[in-house]
């Protein structure tokens, strides 16, 4: 159970709902105007925007699997029952290497209280992955997602449109939260996950 304050998280709740509601008029828009400047930054940023689903409201439980950087398979099923943060990056993107270390500490923060971290690499080869993790000292794993199946299996519910994209999946497996762009402020990250675990008590 969140311990956090009902005033800070109905706080929260309301920066969520404003950017949801700016989501959909305004970053595609962003999207595409960096998409057409070909400045060959290596990336589409997102705006840092926290898209925040009712649980009324959300969709169906993401069905995934894929192979991790050190070759296993991995799988929606094996975090069945516990909430999920699902992370896009790549190693020379410049806002995944920002917030790396933020969702170190985040994922070790939340090892033992009914949370696990998945990375979804978007582009590289698992040795640039493994490389990355070792550089930022992240211990959870990384599926090798160059043929875009993660991207896609993700892409019914919420697409993560930019990279890095971090989405909060509850413990059906449905996407509950995502923050398009760089994670800038981990607090609200953390009372996401935190919110999102309340769910089930």
């Amino acid at each position: 159970m969140s311990r956090r304050p009902r005033r800070i998280r109905a706080v929260l709740a309301g920066v969520a709902a404003v950017a949801l509601a700016l989501t959909g008029c305004t970053t595609s828009d962003d999207l595409a105007d960096q998409y057409t400047a070909g400045n060959s930054k290596g990336y589409i940023a997102g705006d840092g925007s926290v898209t925040e689903i009712p649980a009324d409201q959300r969709e169906a439980a993401v069905e995934f699997n894929g192979a991790l950087e050190d070759g296993s398979e991995v799988s929606s099923a094996d975090y069945a029952g516990e909430v999920l943060v699902v992370n896009f990056w790549y190693a020379a993107c410049a806002p995944c290497r920002a917030e790396a270390p933020a969702l170190k500490k985040i994922s070790e923060q939340f090892a033992d209280q009914g949370a696990s971290f998945l990375g979804v690499n978007v582009r590289d080869q698992a040795a640039s992955a493994i490389a990355f993790n070792e550089s930022y000292e992240i211990s959870y794993p990384s599926v090798m997602d160059v043929d875009g199946n993660m991207q896609l299996a993700f892409s019914g519910s919420i697409p993560p449109n930019a990279v890095p994209t971090t989405l909060v999946l509850d413990s059906s497996g449905r996407v509950a939260a995502r923050i398009l762009g760089q994670v800038n402020s981990p607090s609200i990250l953390e009372t996401l996950i935190e919110d999102t675990i309340a769910e089930d008590g």
